[in-house]
């Protein structure tokens, strides 16, 4: 079993490090996830409950009341 799985990590370790295009794709991969959540959080998604609460108790009663308050139609 340890067997298989060694062959086969030695046979993926292999396949990237002989990449030339792949590591382009991933260096744009990592860049795009960059982007979307280091960038976009700080501009687009607030710290809602950080700015509007001051403990960690009211933030936790907020939270509870938004989750399991009643549907209005």
């Amino acid at each position: 079993m340890t067997h298989t799985i060694s062959r086969v990590y030695r046979f993926y370790l292999d396949g990237f490090r002989k990449m030339t295009v792949g590591k382009t794709l991933w260096k744009i991969i990592f860049l795009k996830l960059l982007v979307m959540f280091a960038v976009l959080k700080l501009f687009f998604f607030p710290n809602y409950l950080g700015s509007h609460f001051s403990t960690d108790q009211q933030r936790a009663d907020h939270v509870i009341e938004q989750l399991t308050g009643s549907v209005t139609n």
